[in-house]
């Protein structure tokens, strides 16, 4: 990657996102955490609060990412840097206070796990924007890859865990070491580069591949894991393999680098076409910045406008459609963030041991890029080959999802298994919809700024649901005096209770396909035609 095109940003946006999840292992590391400080569960779920607040609250790195400075090339670098310091200065006390070397009462300790958790934010508003703005018109494939790879991070760094042989405790210091390290060393590769330039398609589907086979990969370690438990040697061979797949794109990038050095060289008419579409493409997205027409008139009617506009963060929130989707979100992240920090919890309430519990957050992670990367990918064809609007599919997914948290609840044999095979399916989903939505409904201008506000619906949903309702419930069911709790009945209201709130947010999410059903067919859905098959 010596050369810095658009590919080698997105390459090293990848590698970055494969590191950067360390809130997504937090069934790892809570019960040496709980241990340790003594917690009980409501308490614990209070630390799990403040970790989705950082790993969602991302206006700040959107602010950031919006005002950093250098002509806007390299404003991903400011917005890494920052997101490497606040990785140390979160995980690194925190491990200190789980190691007994420093005294840390809860509110410390949730404020570590806030920095640490906003390390996240902004390392994926740097990559997610960066891919957006150098791939416009494929920006569900490259939000789908960028969230892919972020959902996959958690079972990558429980692979670097069980090759290296890490208890729980030390995994703290290395998540406070790793992602701020890989951040560091590729944040010169991410940069912003022109947009209307010509590119060849298939090396987009080449990282996608290679993002599936990734995948793929770790599924087959995983479950080979738990069935055949793999020897240490064995480990260390699966490692070294997943290393070269995650370093694979650096081939395409080379190979796309010198496809379209000779390009320029010698042109086809074919590329000259291409570069006048993109070119014409770029005109009509800056007519579109120049428009104050809304979307949404004053009696928030259907946005059936003929043009798009840029909003800011302020005019995004005076709509209706804001509002809709953020409740949507409340209702899918928040459920779902629920599930993935109390996984560890509801495993040992129904008897499985700690080795299946971590091998349940591993496959969480895989069920979870398989959403993101599957739900950009699908909306992209759905919506370039027939104008279908990406809320319905946020739709769907929170029905299928309400399903899974049903069968969580019914307690039956593997039935943890199975449910959060559609649980994690689902959320993943929702985290690649969701920027793909707020970039065509609200403009690219301040599009870091809204999607990480919307982003707040996360957390919300999730103190409501994780904290009010699994963590109560769980602690009430416990028998008196003690901090565990054994039976189906320990978690089996809650998640009936959150099957019917995604029922809820699906509801909401379908008033807002409705809504925008005219918009996606005018506007994005136009927009998109010259590109078609292209």
């Amino acid at each position: 990657m010596a050369a810095r095109t658009r590919w080698s940003a997105l390459a090293a946006s990848a590698l970055i996102q494969c590191f950067a999840g360390g809130s997504y292992c937090f069934g790892v590391y809570s019960p040496a955490l709980k241990a340790s400080q003594g917690y009980d569960q409501s308490a614990l779920d209070a630390v799990a609060f403040f970790k989705d607040v950082g790993a969602n609250v991302g206006v700040l790195s959107g602010l950031l990412a919006a005002w950093a400075p250098a002509g806007g090339r390299r404003r991903p670098w400011v917005v890494l840097l920052t997101g490497a310091a606040l990785c140390a200065a979160g995980y690194l006390p925190m491990w200190l206070a789980v190691a007994g070397v420093v005294p840390a009462p809860l509110p410390l300790v949730c404020l570590y796990m806030l920095l640490a958790a906003q390390a996240q934010t902004f390392m994926n508003t740097a990559d997610v924007v960066t891919a957006v703005e150098n791939f416009p018109d494929r920006r569900g494939t490259v939000i789908g890859i960028m969230k892919g790879f972020l959902g996959l991070s958690g079972a990558i760094l429980v692979q670097v865990q069980r090759t290296l042989h890490i208890d729980p405790g030390s995994f703290i210091l290395m998540l406070a070491m790793l992602p701020t390290a890989i951040a560091l060393l590729l944040m010169y590769f991410v940069d912003v580069h022109s947009a209307h330039q010509w590119y060849n398609k298939k090396f987009l589907d080449a990282f996608s591949l290679m993002a599936v086979t990734v995948a793929g990969f770790l599924m087959v370690v995983i479950i080979c894991d738990q069935v055949f438990m793999i020897s240490s040697a064995g480990q260390s061979v699966c490692f070294a393999i997943l290393l070269l797949l995650i370093m694979s794109p650096v081939t395409i990038v080379v190979r796309a680098q010198r496809s379209e050095s000779k390009q320029r060289e010698e042109p086809t008419s074919e590329e000259q076409t291409g570069l006048l579409l993109h070119e014409e493409t770029a005109q009509q997205d800056s007519e579109n910045a120049s428009s104050s027409t809304p979307l949404v008139g004053s009696n928030n009617q259907d946005m059936s406008s003929d043009k798009a506009e840029n909003l800011n963060v302020v005019q995004a929130m005076c709509k209706l459609d804001f509002w809709l989707l953020f409740l949507a979100m409340a209702c899918g992240m928040g459920s779902g963030l629920a599930t993935v920090n109390n996984i560890s919890q509801i495993g040992g309430s129904l008897g499985y041991t700690s080795r299946e519990t971590s091998t349940l957050v591993s496959l969480w992670s895989i069920w979870n890029f398989s959403g993101r990367f599957g739900a950009g990918y699908v909306s992209d064809h759905f919506l370039r080959s027939r104008g279908l609007g990406r809320p319905f599919f946020i739709a769907a997914t929170l029905l299928v999802m309400g399903v899974g948290h049903a069968i969580i609840s019914s307690g039956f044999h593997a039935s943890l298994y199975v449910g959060s095979v559609l649980v994690g399916l689902c959320y993943g989903s929702q985290w690649a919809l969701m920027p793909s939505i707020t970039s065509e409904i609200f403009g690219l201008n301040h599009f870091g700024t809204i999607f990480n506000t919307v982003a707040v619906a996360s957390p919300v949903g999730s103190y409501i649901l994780s904290v009010r309702v699994v963590g109560f419930i769980y602690d009430k069911e416990s028998p008196q005096g003690e901090l565990a709790c054994a039976g189906k009945h320990c978690f089996a209201l809650s998640f009936l209770i959150m099957a019917c709130v995604c029922v809820f947010g699906s509801a909401v999410a379908f008033v807002l396909f409705i809504r925008t059903r005219k918009f996606y067919r005018r506007v994005i859905y136009a927009r998109l035609l010259p590109f078609v098959d292209k």
